[in-house]
């Protein structure tokens, strides 16, 4: 996995919704059947939740930086 903090927001949402899809398919995809690699869906919701916790923080600082220049404005 690339690092997040490099990456833009597009690409981090992307990513996510890729994750999520593959999740997806590690749950259901072996419903019948035992898996190999039980680790991978650990591994999944780990990157899925790295990647969410980027978008928010990102977000969190960009409302900050507007509500500091609101406060100077006034």
């Amino acid at each position: 996995m690339t690092d997040i903090t490099k990456q833009d927001a597009a690409e981090l949402q992307k990513q996510v919704t890729d994750k999520r899809e593959a999740l997806r398919v590690f749950r259901f995809g072996g419903a019948g059947s035992r898996t190999r690699d039980v680790r991978a869906g650990r591994t999944l919701r780990r990157e899925i939740a790295q990647a969410l916790t980027e978008l928010r923080a990102r977000n969190l600082s960009a409302v900050k930086v507007e509500i500091a220049s609101k406060a100077k404005k006034a």
